[in-house]
Order: structure tokens, then C-alpha cells, then sequence
């Protein structure tokens, strides 16, 4: 077995925190390892907890798109979240999105360190504030630093911070979700030039 498998394991057992009670299983992260890309998201959501795979839903088909688009090969990237586990609050039969708490995220970090020690990525996307400020901190801001190539972090790799692919969904202007859209692709753009070869 593999580090990384046998680190998905351990993970699986993970009760840091209490957002395993309700969650159908850990979503850990997917992809080559190592990897010259990696990308942190906030937490699976409802598709991904059921499947219990990163970036399947909504979401990750609109992520899907944006590296397409950007150039970037989904199969050479390591997909992961902050938060393994979903968190929803229940409205009728859905299971809707609850943001993770500061605790939440301190919580499954050691997980985030963990699988970046082994996919020793050469550049980190931070979709979103939630992934942002699990890897930078609670002051960082997205909105003030998106699409900056950020060199001293003190995480090794350099970082490229951007919108959640949510939060584009989230966007009810045909026209307006379409400039989010492109804006993410820039970003992701950015991350793919400064991958070497």
C-alpha cells in the first residue's frame, strides 16, 4: 500500500471534529502523487460525500471546464478540499452547503499538510476563501489577492488564490456567471504558466 493510500485510510477513521456524525464518508483527495498541480477547495459537498470523491458534482464539472479551457490536464493535477467531510443543514429531502467553522478546518488540516508533503506540488490553487485561509491564514482575502502568484508563503510551493467553482454557480446573471467564469479560467491560467514544461 502506498503513503498515500495508507494516508486516505487514516483519514477515513478521522473524528477531530464532529462533522464526521453526519457525513456518509471522508472525501479524501484524488490524483497522481506526486503532482506538479494540486488544488484545495473548501469541503465535498453533496454529490462528492455520496461518491466520496472530490470535485464531482456541480461544481467539479464547471472545475473540470475552467482547467480545460485553461490548459491545465486534470489527470496531471491532485484534487483535494480543506474540510473531508460535508457539512449541510437540511432543507425538505436536499442536503445543502454549511461553511465549515474556523475549528472545523483547523481540525482536518493535519490531513491538507499531510497530502501536500507527499504530492509535493510545484504550484497550489486555493479555490475559494474557506481552502485560502486553511493554507494562508483567517486575515487572507481572496477578493484582495486573486489571481496573484504568491512566492512567500512559507509553504514551499508557489500559490495562486481564486474563487470557489461555486460561487460562479452561485451567480444568477447569465452575463455576470459568464465573467466569473472566464475570471477563473484567467486564474487558472495563471497557476498553469508556472508549471515547468
Amino acid at each position: 500500500m502506498s503513503e498515500i493510500d495508507e494516508l486516505r485510510r487514516a483519514a477515513g477513521a478521522c473524528q477531530a471534529c464532529d462533522l464526521w456524525a453526519r457525513a456518509t464518508q471522508t472525501v479524501f483527495g484524488e490524483g497522481p502523487v506526486p503532482a506538479p498541480l494540486m488544488l484545495v477547495g473548501e469541503q465535498p459537498g453533496d454529490q462528492e460525500d455520496r461518491q466520496g470523491r472530490p470535485f464531482v458534482g456541480p461544481a467539479g464539472r464547471l472545475l473540470d471546464e475552467a482547467m480545460d479551457e485553461a490548459g491545465i490536464d486534470r489527470n496531471r493535477a491532485y484534487v483535494t478540499n480543506a474540510v473531508k467531510h460535508f457539512k449541510w443543514t437540511e432543507r425538505g429531502k436536499r442536503r445543502l452547503h454549511d461553511k465549515p467553522n474556523r475549528a472545523e478546518v483547523v481540525a482536518c488540516h493535519q490531513w491538507l499538510d499531510r497530502e501536500m508533503a507527499l504530492v509535493r506540488p510545484e504550484v497550489l490553487v486555493a479555490l475559494g476563501a474557506t481552502a485560502a485561509q486553511s493554507l494562508l491564514g483567517p486575515s487572507f482575502r481572496v477578493t484582495r489577492h486573486r489571481g496573484e502568484v504568491l512566492d512567500d508563503t512559507g509553504l514551499g510551493p508557489l500559490l495562486v488564490a481564486t474563487a470557489h467553482p461555486s460561487a460562479v454557480l452561485r451567480v444568477r446573471d447569465p452575463e455576470e456567471r459568464r465573467q466569473a467564469q472566464q475570471q477563473l479560467v484567467a486564474d487558472l491560467r495563471v497557476a498553469a504558466g508556472l508549471l515547468a514544461g
